[in-house]
């Protein structure tokens, strides 16, 4: 998940927002995880389209395609299952974000407590302490559902260390599925720590360049591209995007922007989501038009009064997006057999239900554990 405490919003001296705001982050972060937590549960459904996230298969386009000149009563679900994934893009460009913004713009200071290994190990600590729990949890629920995994200490051990992204067939290794974010976002603390920080916008470039230039060569459909878009590589296309809007946001002024102007910016860069997504060489694009799809929608929906409540729902959501993020396998793996067994809908809302309340809960928890800390420590 974005750094939460300085990532959100950022004001100059006079108070003045120069980028995006507090509220905004946590629109966007809501708009994240809402694709994420129902794309995981969509497709893991039989009828629905299957995405293409660490590989990219012809067939699951052509299927997409299908469902999209014949919808049927899928039709919502086929679309979120197809691109709900890019929910992941979108937080790793407001990692990159918030760590320029604190690290780089902010009080943070160059000092001692923040060389290569403290940084890495304080993040460490912080992915840690939010998945933990979560990831007992999950276990004990597992194994007393069907289909239990085999879990294995040295499974274990790799999800807790969050070194299993960088294990041969990574996919096998990991589960719950989505705990495969913590490895990715540990991978992308020490890039940005050793190798980007502080560094001329070259070096961001470079590096952005070097990783899709090594993806383009790779077997589509083959192992190692599935093994390498797991590992920071394939990541590197938003969290460098991420870091360069945060550099150079002062010359775009996107929030000057006229309500139509927007707009178009907004549907065009939707439209190049779906339109980049049918072939192997612009799919690697598609992360850059998510994250500028998000942030045009964000302004754009900021500018419209009728739009306050949606905001406001998606601003609640995005405050317990890293709790969500937790817990939403718990429910995930509770819930689905209610849709497996043909009640595809009524297992999908009940699931949205539980994953919101269990979220809620363990946000209320992790708070208090936070305060706790906070006092015996002060």
């Amino acid at each position: 998940m974005a750094d939460n405490k300085q990532s959100d919003g950022f004001s100059s001296p006079s108070g003045r927002a120069t980028g995006l705001t507090h509220f905004q982050c946590n629109v966007l972060r809501g708009i994240a995880i809402i694709g994420i937590f129902l794309h995981n549960y969509c497709h893991w459904l039989n009828p629905i389209v299957k995405e293409n996230e660490y590989t990219f298969k012809m067939a699951n386009v052509e299927w997409f395609r299908n469902v999209a000149i014949h919808p049927d009563i899928l039709f919502p679900l086929h679309w979120i299952s197809f691109l709900g994934h890019y929910g992941v893009p979108i937080f790793l460009f407001l990692s990159a974000y918030g760590l320029f913004k604190k690290y780089e713009q902010g009080e943070a200071e160059d000092n001692g407590k923040w060389a290569a290994v403290g940084f890495v190990w304080t993040h460490y600590v912080k992915l840690f302490r939010m998945m933990v729990v979560g990831y007992v949890a999950f276990i004990i629920v597992d194994h007393y559902t069907p289909g239990s995994w085999n879990f294995t200490w040295d499974k274990v051990l790799a999800q807790l260390l969050m070194y299993n992204n960088m294990l041969e067939q990574p996919d096998r290794m990991i589960w719950p599925g989505p705990y495969w974010f913590f490895g990715l976002m540990l991978q992308l603390y020490a890039v940005y720590r050793l190798v980007l920080y502080r560094r001329h916008t070259a070096w961001t470039v470079a590096l952005m360049a070097v990783c899709v230039g090594i993806q383009l060569m790779l077997d589509p459909e083959g192992d190692a591209i599935n093994r390498y878009r797991y590992n920071f590589m394939g990541g590197m296309l938003p969290f460098g995007w991420g870091l360069l809007y945060a550099r150079y946001e002062r010359h775009l002024n996107i929030h000057q922007l006229g309500n139509t102007t927007l707009l178009m910016r907004l549907l065009i860069s939707s439209m190049l989501v779906v339109c980049l997504s049918v072939g192997f060489f612009w799919w690697t694009f598609v992360p850059v038009a998510v994250c500028a799809a998000s942030v045009y929608g964000v302004h754009w929906l900021s500018k419209m009064s009728w739009a306050e409540v949606l905001l406001k729902a998606l601003h609640r959501v995005g405050i317990i997006s890293a709790a969500l993020f937790v817990t939403h396998p718990i429910a995930r793996k509770l819930i689905i057999p209610i849709s497996r067994k043909g009640d595809i809908y009524t297992g999908l809302v009940i699931y949205i239900v539980v994953a919101i309340a269990l979220a809620w809960g363990y946000h209320k928890l992790m708070n208090r554990k936070s305060k706790q800390v906070s006092k015996a420590t002060s």
